[in-house]
C-alpha cells in the first residue's frame, strides 16, 4: 500500500502545481482534500488535517456548498483518529447544516449516522441513539436499503451497550434480512457477528458458536482477513465459556497468525494475552509468562489500556512460577 500511496502525492503534487497556475480553484481545492486522503491512509492525521483546511477555506471562498460538507466532514473523521471526540462533533453538526440547506437527503442521513458515532464514541449512548433513528427514518423514506441496514444495525449495537440485549437482537436480526436482501456478504457476516455476541451475552453460547461459524464462513469467503480474524477470535472465547479450554486455544492461535500477517498489532496483543490465560489454566505457567509478556510489549507500543491488565496477569502468573 505504502509503494502506491507515495506515487499518488507525487501526482496529486503536480495535479496542484498545474490548477494554481491556471487558477482552478475548485480542481485544486479538491486536490487538496485528495492529498488529505492520501496522508490519512499513511496514518499521517495532523498532515490530512492541514490540506482538509486548505480545502475547506477555498470551498467556502468559492461558495461551493458541497464540496464545504465533505471538507467538514474529512476533517471531523481525522479528528475522531486522534480521539477529539468534541472537536469531531462539531465538523458533522456543521456538514448536517449543508446537507439540509442543499436538500441532499442522502448525505443528511448518513451525517446523523456519523453524529450517532461521534456521541457513541463519548458515552452518549441514549443521544447516539436519537440521531441513529433519524438516519433510520431518512434512509427509510429515500429507499436505501444499505444505509436502513446499517442503521438497525448501529441500534443494536448501542441497545447492546445498554445491556437490552434483547432489544439489540430484533435490530440485528432485521439488518442481517436486508443484508441478504441487498446481497451484502461483508454485512451478513458483520450481523451474524453481532448476533454472536449478542448471544454470548445471554450465555446462549451454542447459539453463538453458530453464528460465529457462519461470520467465519463469510469472511473466508470474501476474503476478508480481519474479518477473519475476530471471527477466530470469538470462537476461542466461546469454547473458553464452554470449558473447552484446548479448543480455544486453536482458534487463539489461529487468530493469532492472521493478525500477525495482517498487521494488526491490537488484535495480536489480545489474541497473545487469551492464549496466556488458556495456558495457565492447563497449567503451563512458563508459556503463559511469555505470552503475556509479549502482549505487553505490545500493548505498551500502540498504548492501549490493555496494557494495566496484562500487567495484572503478568504479577500472578510471576507469583504462581514462584510459589
Amino acid at each position: 500500500e505504502l509503494g502506491e500511496t507515495r506515487p499518488a502525492i507525487d501526482f496529486y503534487e503536480q495535479a496542484l502545481v498545474i490548477a494554481r497556475e491556471i487558477g482552478d480553484r475548485r480542481g485544486e481545492g479538491r486536490i487538496l482534500g485528495d492529498l488529505g486522503l492520501v496522508h490519512a491512509e499513511l496514518g499521517e492525521t495532523r498532515r490530512a488535517i492541514d490540506f482538509y483546511e486548505q480545502a475547506l477555506v477555498i470551498a467556502r471562498e468559492i461558495g461551493h456548498r458541497r464540496s464545504e460538507g465533505i471538507s467538514l466532514v474529512n476533517l471531523g473523521l481525522a479528528h475522531a483518529e486522534l480521539g477529539e471526540t468534541g472537536r469531531t462533533i462539531e465538523f458533522y453538526e456543521q456538514a448536517l447544516v449543508i446537507a439540509r440547506e442543499i436538500g441532499d437527503r442522502l448525505d443528511e442521513g448518513i451525517r446523523l449516522g456519523a453524529l450517532g458515532a461521534a456521541h457513541a464514541a463519548f458515552g452518549e449512548t441514549r443521544r447516539a441513539i436519537e440521531f441513529y433513528e433519524q438516519a433510520l427514518v431518512i434512509a427509510r423514506e429515500i429507499g436505501d436499503r444499505r444505509g436502513e441496514g446499517q442503521g438497525l444495525g448501529n441500534l443494536g449495537n448501542r441497545y447492546a451497550e445498554l445491556g437490552e440485549t434483547r432489544r439489540a437482537i430484533e435490530f440485528y436480526e432485521q439488518a442481517l434480512v436486508i443484508a441478504r436482501e441487498i446481497g451484502d456478504r461483508r454485512g451478513e457476516g458483520i450481523r451474524l457477528g453481532n448476533l454472536g455476541h449478542a448471544h454470548a451475552a445471554l450465555g446462549e453460547t451454542q447459539r453463538a458458536i453458530e453464528f460465529y461459524e457462519q461470520a467465519l464462513g463469510i469472511a473466508r469467503e470474501i476474503g476478508d482477513r480481519r474479518g477473519e480474524g475476530i471471527r477466530l477470535g470469538a470462537l476461542g472465547l466461546a469454547h473458553a465459556a464452554l470449558g473447552e479450554t484446548r479448543r480455544a486455544i486453536e482458534f487463539y492461535g489461529q487468530a493469532l497468525v492472521i493478525a500477525r500477517e495482517i498487521g494488526d498489532r491490537r488484535g495480536e496483543g489480545i489474541h497473545l494475552h487469551n492464549l496466556a490465560g488458556k495456558h495457565a489454566k492447563l497449567g503451563d505457567v512458563p508459556t503463559a509468562i511469555t505470552l503475556t509478556e509479549q502482549a505487553l510489549a505490545i500493548f505498551v507500543a500502540i498504548e492501549t489500556p490493555y496494557a494495566e491488565d496484562a500487567r495484572q496477569q503478568l504479577a500472578r502468573l510471576r507469583g504462581t512460577a514462584e510459589g
